[in-house]
């Protein structure tokens, strides 16, 4: 079963009472033409006429309250039409009907209403150009076959107006006015009307030579801005001009875009540049005043007035205060100005928080390995402990050699461990000949039963820092590695070419492919440390000009070898 609502049922009412309002309104105007308007009856047919135009105008809203200036102006349009009519000011007064017509005609959607707005376009065309010119241009006589059109036939188009059915726009509210096309269609008429009247004066021609004359002239000059609108070659073309103009609204719309843009490299931070780029839109001629409210507080500038938008983009909120309302086209850009601080803003962000990270991360990275590095010492003099507390009566001259070399070594990796502490970015590296290195790697881990192997040993100047933190970690974890494992043999070899290389291997089982493949490319978890040791030490060694790799990994075999890069160092 079909039922209407409340509010359908006046929507209906209210669209046909538009319809009627409309229809009504010609056919009081058509007898306002036909019997003339000197009499006081044919005075109140007048007032008739405009009290249905007050019924159906397109402007204000019917449920809006009609401010005092619109009541003057209303009443004011009365009385003119009352007291001061005559067939120029019916001329002017049909051009803006049909001016209004025609913008309702574009801006409608409803194809039922069209029909009745394109039924009286079509009448007040008509009759401005078969009865009221000819009554300005005194050319009565040159027509009279137009009169039998005019009584008899011209009248039946805003009885079908009465007849026509309409459709309930969006909403249920009329549709909006389209200010262009009503402007424009304005200026057609009145171009008729006035350049009618001028080619009679000047010329004394046949009424309908002058139309003739007129209509063509305005038909070769439509079709010329047409071909300027949107020309084929060279000329962008008036309508690119004419938007951007109304896109800009008036406003150098790239200037303005490039200013902010300039702040947004220039400020460091984002709160430094909402400050800025509030100041920059405050320079606007229709901005009274602007209060925002971002992540990193709120503020204010200018004066408060009594129109405002409130407009939000993410965490951006803007309170824009100006000095008349927005009009819609207005609205549009000033959505566009606030979405484009907003993404500036929403980008100072990130990069604060980009940054923010970075330095964080430089953080860590270091402190993580500083403490790869403490670890290494510490395991390191766990050793020589190890090595003490094993010893008996007759290895103590052995083990006080040991200790007089490798206690000065391991303070000196300490001390430069400390430096690297306090001044991470300001690292020194540590060259001493290869041959010494390996005697002292040796004997630091003597006690592990690693087994070195060195046929040849190169006169080389080596890193002694990079290498003792690259080679502390591959032994320490296979140590690890061995405690599970028994019986598995840990090998340092040394290359035999002079070019440097040196090589860590174990006889254990191959780590999990998933592990390998990820190796030296980021933090790995392990069982027995933190899992960040190799992945320090193959940046670390990289920085210095060296390349860590994992040559072979299979069970029985797990290889790692570093060599020096020449490209890189």
């Amino acid at each position: 079963m079909f039922k209407l609502s409340k509010v359908g049922i006046f929507n209906f009412r209210s669209v046909l009472q538009r319809q009627w309002a409309l229809g009504l309104m010609l056919l009081s105007l058509h007898g306002v033409l036909l019997w003339g308007f000197n009499s006081p009856l044919q005075k109140a047919l007048l007032i008739t006429h405009y009290g249905f135009f007050l019924l159906w105008q397109p402007i204000w809203r019917a449920k809006e309250k009609l401010s005092v200036p619109a009541a003057l102006l209303f009443l004011s349009g009365g009385i003119v039409m009352i007291f001061f009519v005559s067939w120029w000011l019916i001329a002017f007064w049909l051009s803006s009907l049909f001016g209004l017509l025609g913008g309702r005609v574009f801006s409608s959607r409803a194809q039922s209403t069209r029909v009745g707005y394109l039924l009286a376009a079509g009448y007040l065309l008509s009759v401005l150009l078969l009865w009221v010119v000819p009554k300005l241009l005194h050319a009565s006589a040159d027509i009279q076959v137009a009169e039998f059109f005019i009584i008899y036939v011209i009248p039946i188009l805003p009885l079908s107006i009465l007849f026509t059915s309409s459709e309930i726009e969006d909403g249920g509210h009329p549709p909006v006015l389209d200010f262009f096309y009503t402007l424009l269609l304005l200026l057609l008429a009145l171009i008729l009307v006035l350049g009618s009247f001028a080619i009679e004066a000047s010329s004394n021609a046949n009424y309908v030579e002058v139309i003739l004359k007129v209509m063509f002239g305005l038909a070769f000059t439509l079709f010329g801005v047409s071909w300027l609108w949107n020309p084929r070659a060279g000329f962008s073309g008036i309508g690119q001009l004419l938007s951007r103009y109304l896109l800009s609204v008036g406003l150098p719309f790239e200037q303005w875009v490039k200013n902010i843009a300039e702040l947004a490299e220039h400020e460091t931070t984002s709160k430094q540049f909402t400050i800025s780029a509030m100041h920059e839109v405050a320079t606007l001629p229709w901005v009274s005043g602007l209060v925002w409210n971002t992540a990193d507080g709120r503020g204010e500038l200018g004066v408060p007035a009594k129109y405002k938008a409130t407009l939000d983009f993410h965490e951006f909120h803007l309170t824009l205060y100006t000095r008349w309302p927005l009009t819609p086209a207005l609205t549009i850009h000033v959505k566009l100005l606030t979405q484009i601080l907003g993404e500036f803003y929403e980008a100072k962000r990130r990069e604060e928080t980009l940054r923010q990270n970075t330095y964080m991360q430089a953080v860590y990275e270091t402190g993580s390995r500083l403490t790869h590095d403490i670890k290494n010492l510490l395991q390191s003099m766990s050793a020589l402990c190890s090595a003490a507390e094993q010893s008996n009566e007759a290895d103590n001259e052995r083990l006080l050699a040991l200790m007089r070399r490798q206690l000065p070594l391991l303070n000196q990796r300490l001390a430069m461990t400390l430096d690297k502490l306090q001044a991470p970015h300001d690292e020194k590296s540590r060259q001493i000949p290869l041959a010494a290195w390996w005697t002292s790697l040796q004997q630091r881990f003597a006690q592990n039963n690693v087994e070195f192997v060195a046929s040849y040993i190169p006169d080389l100047q080596i890193d002694a820092e990079v290498l003792d933190s690259v080679s502390d970690n591959l032994v320490q974890n296979a140590v690890e590695k061995a405690k599970n494992e028994a019986g598995m043999a840990i090998k340092i070899e040394l290359g035999s070419t002079d070019e440097f290389s040196l090589d860590v291997s174990d006889t254990g089982k191959a780590m999990p492919q998933s592990i390998a493949e990820q190796l030296f490319k980021k933090h790995i978890r392990s069982e027995t440390g933190l899992g960040i040791g190799l992945y320090h030490a193959a940046r670390q060694a990289r920085q210095s000009g060296y390349l860590l790799n994992l040559t072979e990994n299979r069970n029985g075999m797990v290889r790692f070898r570093l060599t020096y890069d020449k490209t890189i160092g």
